[in-house]
């Protein structure tokens, strides 16, 4: 397992919530940015989900979720946008609305509603890492490839906080790995995880039997979980991995 650990010294120190901008601090859920391409949400003091979307033959078009986490002035992303446009527009925001340095970006799969709007964190000198056969599997579709791998789970430090990066078995694709902020206990499940009601989606490059299982391992890596970001549909907390296991454990 090779882990990569990001180290940058700030004089802000350790982050609290003075350090968001006005309009996000004053909510612990609420929309702080807007546009036709993206959506920008805080979901907690630390944390936001970000929204693009992409249009698909089969399901028409399709809302596409991200995390950011921010520490003092450091953040780190999970999947990007779903076209470079919106990645740009992600990029401006938290340079001049949070005013931090991305440190990191981790797809969480090589679909494109993960890695689709890489190319812009690329051109704006961000790093991005991804479990190795991620970066394989991108290259063999063409798509944007990562520029550093994992084997297994890696972990970041962004503002003295930890970031967690796990892979816990095959399930939506065979290289789907799942984001933990134990600071604020949130998983980004991405599309491991459905939300509430939804339906089993895309199933061309998943493992349908082993799916519940590997949901059942995330459960119970991460007991203490407040809110659960799955990679389509509404933010909730742990009963969106009690619904996964569910939707998946009858075939």
């Amino acid at each position: 397992m090779k882990t990569f650990q990001i180290f940058l010294f700030l004089c802000c120190g350790f982050c609290s919530l003075s350090a968001f901008p006005q309009k996000a601090a004053n909510s612990s859920s609420s929309v702080v940015y807007h546009s036709p391409h993206l959506e920008v949400e805080q979901i907690t003091p630390h944390t936001f989900v970000h929204r693009s979307f992409l249009q698909t033959d089969d399901f028409g078009r399709v809302s596409c979720n991200g995390l950011v986490i921010q520490v003092g002035e450091e953040v780190i992303i999970f999947d990007s946008p779903t076209t470079n446009e919106s990645s740009r527009e992600l990029i401006a925001w938290v340079k001049e609305e949070l005013g931090s340095k991305l440190v990191a970006i981790v797809p969480t799969h090589f679909h494109n509603d993960c890695l689709g709007g890489l190319q812009a964190f690329h051109e704006a000198g961000v790093p991005s890492h991804a479990l190795d056969l991620t970066l394989e599997l991108a290259a063999a579709s063409k798509a944007s490839v990562p520029q550093h791998g994992f084997t297994h789970s890696t972990r970041f430090l962004i503002g003295g906080k930890e970031v967690w990066v796990s892979f816990f078995g095959e399930g939506h694709t065979r290289d789907n790995v799942v984001g933990y902020f134990p600071q604020d206990h949130v998983l980004f499940g991405g599309c491991l995880i459905k939300e509430l009601n939804a339906s089993k989606g895309y199933l061309g490059d998943a493992n349908v039997e082993a799916w519940h299982k590997t949901v059942q391992k995330v459960k119970e890596a991460f007991p203490q979980v407040y809110r659960v970001v799955p990679g389509h549909g509404e933010v909730g907390d742990a009963s969106l991995l009690d619904y996964t296991i569910r939707l998946f454990l009858v075939q």
